[in-house]
């Protein structure tokens, strides 16, 4: 039965981190909640998570339960540890006791911080989608795991099955990002257009002239005040601008065009 439980906590948990696409993401969020799954699901004392790019750790997250702990122990790997091994190699670091790691001098800074926060075990788990390499999952438990002579063990097994969600719904949420800024632009730009071209067309009937003209009218205004040719259209709809201001005195309507 407990088994079963954790499965399909687990299951629930991988749905979860997959979801989001949704306008109110936020990756800070997201990446507590992960660590916090992880923490429920293999029994660990703290998790974290860190975002790499190009080597560089660029964002650290970690769990409710002993997040002050998790940060400090990510924030000491900018110079080596598991995180930075796990992404550099691609693959997951096995689970190792941090008293044997500090003393064959494995992540000195990290291990000695971490022996004095009373950190017995630790591994990790690259973030990653297929190629692309976003990060890697730091786990901090209170033994070293059962058959901890590979990646293979259960509690490993876990942590990258969250983790390979977690790239999924990473990368997913920054291609629902650009895809909505780029369908804003697109339509900001396509309402800019449908304004000048009311604009000229408002601006033609009452000057009883062609949309050239008028046209050219809006636009050396907008030249002239150094201001958006949008902003000079939208004055006109809202009536906010004198058409006297607009359209220029007869002896200069030659060189509205240049």
């Amino acid at each position: 039965m407990e088994h079963t439980t954790r499965e399909g906590r687990l299951a629930a948990a991988l749905v979860e981190v997959a979801d989001t696409l949704t306008d109110t993401f936020d990756t800070g969020d997201y990446l507590r909640r992960l660590s916090d799954h992880c923490v429920e699901l293999v029994s660990a004392w703290a998790a974290g998570v860190m975002l790499i790019d190009a080597g560089v750790p660029v964002s650290l997250a970690a769990s409710s339960s002993r997040e002050d702990v998790a940060l400090d122990l990510l924030a000491a790997q900018r110079s080596g540890g598991p995180c930075l091994e796990s992404y550099g190699s691609g693959r997951a670091v096995p689970p190792v006791s941090i008293g044997v790691a500090h003393a064959a001098a494995r992540w000195p800074e990290f291990t000695e911080r971490a022996l004095r926060h009373g950190i017995v075990a630790t591994f990790a788990v690259p973030v990653r989608r297929r190629d692309t390499l976003l990060g890697a999952l730091n786990v901090f438990v209170p033994t070293v795991p059962d058959k901890a002579s590979g990646d293979g063990c259960s509690e490993v097994l876990v942590a990258q099955a969250l983790a390979d969600a977690a790239a999924l719904g990473l990368q997913n949420q920054r291609a629902y990002t650009q895809c909505r800024s780029l369908a804003g632009q697109l339509q900001e730009a396509l309402s800019s257009r449908v304004r000048i071209e009311q604009a000229k067309g408002m601006l033609a009937e009452r000057w009883q002239v062609g949309t050239d003209e008028a046209f050219s009218a809006l636009r050396g205004h907008a030249r002239r005040h150094r201001i958006p040719l949008d902003r000079v259209a939208r004055s006109v709809i809202e009536g906010a601008v004198d058409d006297t201001e607009l359209r220029p005195s007869p002896h200069t309507c030659r060189g509205l065009g240049e």
